[in-house]
């Protein structure tokens, strides 16, 4: 037979066992006794898993059971606090202040029916407008300065 012929058959057999249930299929093949769990095994009692390893074997059953109690973080892993954001300077306070101080204070006078003199609109869209401006200045499209002579492969 040929390899070709060996995998038609397998399909042939996988369509004509489609619609047949789980209970047909069952009485073919009896489940195994390793694969039941009970009340012991999931508590780790079965000794089907190393000295405080928490699961059976994965390449036997396919499946990982926790043993340990759910509170237990010794095994996992814990990053570290992220560090400090840097201060930055007064300037770029200002702008991000501006940048969103403009259209939040518009909106807030919106809903809150204030009264807004056409100098106020000025006002607040002129300061996002100038924040916007002056962080997208400040952050520059340059290389690093510390990038040394050779930037790399330039495309």
């Amino acid at each position: 037979m040929t390899p070709q012929s060996d995998e038609d058959e397998v399909w042939r057999q996988i369509v004509a066992s489609f619609n047949e249930t789980a209970e047909d299929a069952s009485a073919e093949q009896p489940w195994p006794d390793r694969e039941n769990i009970t009340e012991e095994t999931v508590a780790g009692g079965t000794g089907d898993s190393a000295p405080g390893d928490g699961t059976r074997d994965v390449e036997e059953t396919g499946e990982q059971q926790p043993a340990a109690p759910v509170g237990d973080d010794e095994d996992h892993y814990i990053p570290p606090p992220p560090p400090p954001l840097p201060p930055g300077d007064a300037l770029s306070r200002i702008s991000w202040l501006a940048l969103f101080g403009g259209p939040a204070y518009l909106l807030l006078a919106a809903l809150l029916h204030w009264p807004m003199d056409g100098w106020i609109v000025f006002a607040a869209v002129s300061a996002f407008i100038a924040g916007f401006v002056i962080l997208v200045v400040r952050m520059g499209d340059g290389p690093p300065a510390d990038s040394g002579w050779d930037d790399g492969a330039v495309v």
